[in-house]
């Protein structure tokens, strides 16, 4: 039980579960801190990201609840496209059980250095929310790709929040609108995953919910702060964390 864990595990659990909280209840990367914590404390790969996925959950229902208190949420237009998320998230977190989450890597690196480089190179973009009225095709196109980056979260996950907040951003709404959108849809794909890494038994409960608790209390630190720095802060912290993702990913790809 808790009270007979190690000092130095529940200190690891606690910080680092503040601190990725912090970060990824506004831009998301909070993986590149949770997960080599709980790799650190002895979880194997597949346990790390399912009680991650709890912790996670925790975090962004508290960041979700601080944006809508805020009016930075609009929950009547973004509720429609929570189902989808859900749904391809569930598929991915499945579709684990089939295949390596590998094929995916180069993908993935290749869309954060898109992610990254266009936004640095916009630099205007997310300043402000000029809404723009979709055609029957870019729906479509929504569609399918608010489902592809649900499926990408229960399938691999690293740098969801990017993907979330990039597809806001073309729809037309400004970086502090858009992360709080998008942190709504992530917790859509977490609670997906985390329902199916519960049904597969591999979610470690007792550092789950620890570290849910620390996170908890980052992602209201971390939501707070970034409505009070507003859309500019939340675009360097953007570029800053969607490039060390890609810095990561691709020394782990290449080098691991």
């Amino acid at each position: 039980m808790i009270f007979d864990l190690d000092p130095q595990v529940l200190t690891i659990l606690i910080l680092l579960g503040f601190l990725a909280a912090f970060i990824d209840s506004v831009v998301g990367g909070g993986g590149l801190i949770a997960l080599p914590a709980l790799l650190f404390v002895g979880l194997n790969p597949t346990a790390a990201v399912a009680t991650n996925k709890l912790a996670g959950t925790m975090g962004s229902l508290t960041s979700v609840i601080s944006f809508y208190r805020s009016g930075k949420l609009d929950f009547g237009s973004v509720i429609k496209y929570f189902p989808l998320a859900f749904i391809g998230s569930l598929i991915g977190a499945w579709s684990v059980t089939l295949i390596s989450p590998d094929i995916l890597k180069p993908l993935m690196l290749i869309m954060l250095a898109a992610v990254g480089v266009y936004t640095i190179f916009k630099k205007d973009w997310g300043g402000s929310t000029t809404i723009k009225k979709l055609s029957p095709v870019r729906i479509f196109g929504l569609i399918f790709l608010l489902l592809a980056i649900g499926f990408y979260d229960g399938f691999l996950g690293p740098g969801t929040g990017s993907f979330f907040i990039f597809t806001f951003l073309m729809l037309g709404l400004d970086f502090l609108k858009a992360a709080g959108n998008a942190k709504f849809l992530n917790l859509g794909s977490n609670m997906a995953a985390l329902l199916m890494f519960v049904y597969l038994d591999e979610v470690h409960y007792i550092y789950g919910f620890i570290m849910g608790i620390a996170q908890i209390f980052g992602a209201i630190v971390g939501t707070q702060f970034a409505i009070k720095k507003g859309s500019t802060f939340v675009r360097k912290l953007f570029i800053i964390v969607t490039m060390t993702l890609l810095l990561k990913n691709t020394y782990d790809y290449f080098f691991s």
